[in-house]
């Protein structure tokens, strides 16, 4: 084959099918982005209201970052969610993912399973989660009362308990995201390198230690680096769960907060520099996690 041939010899379809993309990206992506950046450091009275200006001083809204308790709470429960996501979730998912490397029979049967909670809508996945923990006479607290674990109805979602409550549905959904991205990775190291391992006598954990996990970096790179800037977004699940109603302002994530200033109290000009702090914080961890983790070429 010439090798100046190209698979498009005319250009002119290309434009066609990317003109409207770049179109749309402008107009439902950047142009809000841009507007957020502004609405940041306006004055605005409630949701649908026009901006009656900057702020006086204009970083009105970013010194008040400084100065919320229940900001500074949604960024702790979003670190936690955040440590959180990358032990369970992409450590379970690596479990399993070897697990079901390891067998031949009903391999796929597994995947389909674990991958099922993220065709589920968060809507249907949080309601499900409410009637599991449901006060008092959810199903969790009857299967513990009926093999005589506890006494009493438990509230899971007080404020004793509420934030594993929040963060157990949220671990639970994704681990199957993250387990098909570990099964394709381990599909692709060759099957000779531990055919010729095991005559060295590398085998057992030792194969996964010396052989797996080294072939296997870039790729948990790619998922711990997706753990961490998905853990700032997270809003869906634990908002049908809990809503507004998040136990003595105790249980906010950023995504949550920032939606009820937003929406439910009309604040949209802090709502919006919530909004930028989130934003700025997914590119600063998500360049951290890219140097920390940072691919390498060899493998």
């Amino acid at each position: 084959m010439n090798s100046s041939s190209t698979l498009y010899k005319k250009k002119g379809p290309l434009v066609v099918f990317l003109v409207p993309a770049f179109l749309f990206l402008i107009l439902y992506l950047y142009y809000p982005f841009l507007q957020n950046i502004i609405n940041s450091f306006s004055d605005i009275s409630g949701l649908g209201s026009p901006a009656q200006g900057l702020n006086d001083p204009w970083w009105t809204n970013y010194a008040q970052l400084f100065t919320d308790p229940k900001l500074r709470t949604a960024l702790g429960n979003t670190v936690i969610l955040t440590i959180c996501t990358v032990v369970f979730q992409v450590g379970i998912a690596l479990i399993l993912a070897l697990l079901v490397d390891s067998i031949r029979v009903g391999a796929q049967l597994f995947r389909t399973l674990y991958f099922f909670p993220i065709v589920i809508s968060a809507t249907a996945l949080g309601l499900m989660f409410n009637l599991i923990f449901l006060y008092p006479s959810g199903m969790l607290n009857q299967l513990l009362i009926g093999l005589g674990i506890i006494s009493e109805s438990v509230d899971w979602k007080g404020s004793d308990h509420f934030l594993a409550t929040m963060l157990t549905p949220v671990m639970w959904q994704y681990v199957g995201f993250y387990f098909v991205i570990l099964v394709t990775g381990l599909n692709n190291i060759p099957s000779d390198l531990y055919e010729a391992a095991a005559l060295d006598g590398c085998v057992g954990l030792d194969k996964v230690r010396y052989i797996t996990l080294p072939l296997l970096r870039n790729v948990l790179c790619t998922c711990l680096v997706l753990a961490i800037t998905g853990a700032l977004k997270v809003f869906d699940l634990p908002w049908v769960m809990f809503g507004a109603g998040m136990p003595q302002n105790q249980g906010w994530l950023t995504g949550t907060y920032m939606y009820d200033q937003t929406f439910n109290r009309g604040n949209v000009d802090y709502g919006s520099a919530i909004a930028m702090l989130i934003v700025v914080l997914g590119v600063v961890l998500s360049n951290v996690a890219n140097r920390v983790f940072k691919p390498r070429n060899d493998l």
